[in-house]
């Protein structure tokens, strides 16, 4: 079994050589499905200790970038082994940011960890309008909608993607998470999110709550 508080210090570290020279060992020993869920959940820890250090001013944005390679990178060596339990049987996410803002850094670290977290994540990309997110709903039929953001001006996107959804009725069919520095408790309730995060990792396990 693979040690996993060494692979969850070396992703907190940034430390890319240990975690593939960690992982290529947990490979070689023939682990299960079951063996390999918990290393991801190992990974998704080290990726919250980057997120808490960038919210201490400890770790920058370059590095949450690094941090979001890595784990795409442990994700993809470990998709062999988790096999079909962990493809896309979550839920479907229907995932972008919003009409104005160009910025993917935190939206791109999301899609990793919800897909390794087992949901499907269909990633619209950037400055998506709000009709594209109402069409990606009524053909995907996600269980949860993602929208991020970094500037202000993606709040008032935010509310007006909310407000198409609830015109073509499908708001009450979905969960809404935004994420993205501006957003606030306040800034949600006033958007008519579900809830809001600035932190990816915690993102993706209030949509697992969601689940359960």
């Amino acid at each position: 079994m693979a040690n996993l508080d060494a692979i969850t210090k070396a992703v907190g570290e940034l430390d890319e050589e240990n975690v593939l020279n960690l992982l290529n060992t947990f490979i070689s020993s023939n682990p299960t499905e079951e063996d390999a869920q918990k290393v991801v959940a190992a990974c998704q820890n080290g990726m919250a200790v980057v997120g808490d250090l960038f919210e201490k001013g400890e770790y920058f944005v370059g590095d949450l970038i690094f941090a979001g390679e890595l784990l795409t990178g442990a994700i993809e060596m470990l998709k062999p082994i988790l096999g079909s339990q962990n493809e896309n049987n979550a839920g479907t996410i229907i995932l972008g940011t919003v009409s104005g803002d160009l910025h993917d850094i935190g939206k791109n670290i999301f899609r990793s960890m919800a897909e390794a977290a087992g949901f499907k994540v269909v990633d619209l990309g950037i400055d998506q309008p709000a009709s594209e997110f109402v069409n990606q709903v009524k053909e995907h039929h996600p269980v949860i909608v993602g929208m991020s953001g970094v500037l202000t001006l993606a709040l008032d996107a935010m509310k007006n993607t909310v407000d198409a959804l609830k015109e073509a009725g499908l708001r009450d069919s979905v969960k809404i998470i935004i994420g993205g520095n501006p957003v606030t408790k306040e800034a949600c309730e006033q958007i008519g999110a579900d809830a809001f995060t600035t932190n990816a990792a915690e993102g993706v396990k209030i949509c697992q709550g969601w689940l359960n």
